[in-house]
């Protein structure tokens, strides 16, 4: 067995393009939808607020639906490469397949302990999560609790797809991967200390990016459906391998959006927003900006010759002359 029996040696280099493409397309059209939605948000709020609130509320969820599809991402990885290992075993299994020396040691370590290398690959898949939104796509707008929330709406995103794949009849058996999910969204939801209420505070804070999930399953499906039909994607590859390759395009066009930073372009910051301030969220970006808006205050207080507010208040009252404000130092 080698890695071109994954692949589609038709799927070249032009066809990646288009694809490409295609991919940075449905970005787009998420991405209105999206500003659209905090726009609908922010009309709640007083208008003396409102454009600071869209901003923030466009810049949040627009960097929540990033981490559900890098967590998600993340998650595919470890069910693609359990059904790939599988498949694999279960042709050598059967005689139809000769394994190379690596291979073999692998066959031998899933016979012997398939439940520590499934663990080993869940611990991989997090540390892949991880350095994809610190280092190559980081995010800063959302907090640790917030990102843990959406990789959670992640893995009942990728539960979501492999109950669709089990429906539609692929030939791989999805119902271990999603019962390691099952168990590892329950830990997240009820821990030995967690009361009644903090279920209920998690399961609320997941349901809040409810629309993001299934704006993500929607993207992914019409990919996906794209990918397949153009023959991008191939089926005796199983469906869960082309989605895995769909998430791939995904994340390029997400990197591509960050590197480029047109989403900042498109919604820009207003006059005197200041970033709040999370776990996590770089204190000197606050610093600077809490300064630029103090001293765009200050120079507000002042008029055209710098004095006639001074004198407004009381100032010259108190026996303080414009000369000297001036010999004070105050000029």
């Amino acid at each position: 067995m080698t890695i071109e029996a994954y692949t589609n040696p038709d799927f070249g280099w032009k066809e990646k393009i288009t694809f490409l493409m295609i991919t940075l397309l449905g970005m787009a059209v998420c991405s209105a939808v999206i500003l659209i939605k905090a726009k609908l948000v922010s009309a709640g709020v007083p208008r003396e607020e409102r454009k600071g609130a869209y901003y923030r509320q466009a810049h949040n969820r627009l960097e929540r639906f990033y981490e559900m599809i890098i967590a998600g991402s993340s998650v595919m990885s470890f069910s693609c490469a359990y059904v790939i290992i599988n498949h694999v075993y279960g042709l050598v299994a059967s005689g139809q397949g000769t394994p190379g020396p690596l291979l073999e040691v692998l066959i031998n370590a899933w016979e012997s302990g398939r439940d520590f290398i499934l663990l080993l690959l869940i611990c991989l898949s997090c540390v892949m999560n991880t350095i994809l939104d610190k280092l190559i796509i980081p995010l800063r707008r959302i907090g640790k609790e917030e990102k843990a929330t959406i990789r959670m709406l992640a893995m009942f995103y990728v539960i979501i797809i492999l109950v669709f794949l089990n429906h539609i009849g692929d030939e791989s058996e999805y119902n271990p991967v999603m019962m390691y999910y099952l168990g590892l969204m329950v830990g997240r939801f009820v821990y030995f200390d967690a009361s009644f209420g903090d279920f209920i505070d998690a399961l609320k804070n997941m349901l809040k990016s409810l629309d993001l999930l299934i704006l993500g399953l929607v993207y992914t499906g019409v990919l996906c459906f794209v990918g397949f039909n153009k023959g991008y994607l191939l089926e005796r590859n199983y469906y869960i391998v082309g989605a895995f390759y769909v998430h791939l395009f995904m994340l390029a066009v997400i990197f591509i959006c960050r590197l480029t930073h047109i989403f900042d372009l498109i919604v820009r910051k207003p006059k005197g927003y200041v970033e709040p301030i999370h776990e996590g969220y770089d204190d000197r970006a606050y610093e600077e900006a809490y300064d630029d808006r103090q001293d765009e205050d200050y120079y507000d207080y002042y008029d055209d010759d710098g004095y006639d507010d001074y004198e407004d208040d009381g100032y010259e009252d108190d026996g303080y002359e414009r000369d000297e404000y001036e010999r004070d130092g105050y000029e």
